[in-house]
Order: structure tokens, then C-alpha cells, then sequence
């Protein structure tokens, strides 16, 4: 009874996801095929993609401060190394640990603000249009399917570390290898909710309606209290 009701909690999440990821090409063939206005929908799509945007920008900034800690730190191993003679092996694994996890949870944050490495000769030069149908046709042909993958068989990799509660092989290293692998779980998850953010704003652009780019709402917040300003010192 128990597996049953495990089965169709998991078969209903999964059925509820791929609804959800499904929502910007369903808002897109009903707006360019069928002529729906789907208001509803398109403020909800939008909402949604705010969410996602500041989530995103949330972990990476926040994520962003293991940049500095690896440099600090790798300072200290020197430091402790070639001047006191002394090695902890745990402080060294950790500029590793951090390390992979700035390279995985910060995934999300990269797409969101366009720095992945591309690789095209016809990306760069085509036009908006051009551009947001290839987001588009790439994000669910390649991004949803590859990340469902790393789902797929990143589980059970996590799992069986976390049931043995795996350690470094190390005497004194860290005993947490199984928190690097629920990273790679949480890269994924990351990409889908930035890759759905993404499509989103990409069915705006093939409709002709562009919506505004996270770097032009971040800035329009930022002017936001200084426009404020000047407004109550003219009254």
C-alpha cells in the first residue's frame, strides 16, 4: 500500500512538472495558431518568471561569495604548507567542495544572464526573433531532456552515498561526499526553473510582445527610490 501511494505521489509530481514546463509552448500555439488572448495566462506566465528570475539571482549572488572563500582559504593552505610546515587535509578538500558547488549551483544564475559559452557562427548576428525561437526549440529539445537525465540517474547515485553516509577517503577529510552529489541534483533543478524562465520570455518575443530583460528590471528597481526622491523634493 505504501509503494502505491509513493508511486502516485511521484507519477503526480511528474505529471504537475512537465504541465508546468509545458506552459510556454502551450501560451505560444494558442496566441500565434488559434489567436487566444489567454490574459490569464500571459500575466500568470510573467509572474512566474519574476519568481524565477530573483530566485536565481538570489542563489548566485549568494552562492557567488564561495568565489572569494576558495581564494582565501587556498591562501591559508599555502600559507600553513610552505611557511608552518602543517597540512589538514579537510581544509584542503573544502576549497574542492566549494569549488563544485559554485560550479553547479550557480548554473542557474549563468543562463539566467546569458554567460554560458556559446558555440555558433549565427546566434550572435540573428535577430530577436531569431534568437528567442532558438532559446525556445533549444531549452526543449536539449535543456529539459538532458536535465531529466541528470535526474534520472543522479538519484540513485545520491542516494546510495547518503544511505552509507559517504566520507572522503581521507583519515581527516570531510565526511559529506554525499552533499556534493545532491548538488548535482540541485544543478538540475536550478537549470529546469531557469530554462522554464527562459521559455517564458522567449513565447513574449515570438508573439511581439518582448517582456523586460532581468537586467533592465534590476535596474529599473535600483532607479526606483531615487525617482521617488526627486518627485517628493520638487512637491
Amino acid at each position: 500500500m505504501r509503494f502505491i501511494l509513493i508511486s502516485a505521489g511521484v507519477a503526480s509530481i511528474t505529471a504537475l512538472s512537465i504541465l508546468i514546463l509545458a506552459l510556454p509552448l502551450i501560451f505560444l500555439v494558442g496566441r500565434k495558431l488559434f489567436r487566444l488572448k489567454l490574459n490569464n495566462l500571459s500575466s500568470c506566465l510573467e509572474r512566474i518568471a519574476r519568481f524565477l528570475d530573483s530566485f536565481s539571482n538570489l542563489v548566485g549572488s549568494t552562492v557567488s561569495w564561495l568565489a572569494l572563500a576558495m581564494v582565501l582559504v587556498q591562501t591559508v593552505v599555502v600559507v600553513q604548507r610552505y611557511v608552518f610546515g602543517i597540512s589538514w587535509i579537510w581544509l584542503q578538500e573544502s576549497v574542492m567542495y566549494m569549488y563544485g558547488l559554485l560550479f553547479l549551483l550557480a548554473a542557474g544564475y549563468t543562463l539566467l544572464h546569458d554567460g554560458h559559452v556559446r558555440v555558433d557562427i549565427f546566434y550572435r548576428a540573428a535577430k530577436e526573433k531569431t534568437k528567442a525561437l532558438i532559446d525556445f526549440l533549444g531549452t526543449y529539445l536539449f535543456l529539459f531532456p538532458v536535465m531529466y537525465v541528470i535526474l534520472d540517474l543522479g538519484y540513485p547515485y545520491f542516494e546510495i552515498s547518503w544511505r552509507v553516509k559517504e566520507t572522503s577517503p581521507e583519515t581527516s577529510g570531510i565526511p559529506g561526499i554525499f552533499v556534493l552529489k545532491f548538488a548535482i541534483l540541485m544543478f538540475a533543478g536550478l537549470m529546469t526553473v531557469q530554462g522554464l524562465s527562459l521559455n517564458i520570455r522567449a513565447a513574449f518575443i515570438l508573439i511581439g510582445e518582448a517582456p523586460q530583460t532581468p537586467e533592465q528590471r534590476i535596474t529599473r528597481q535600483r532607479c526606483r527610490p531615487s525617482l521617488n526622491k526627486d518627485t517628493s523634493s520638487q512637491t
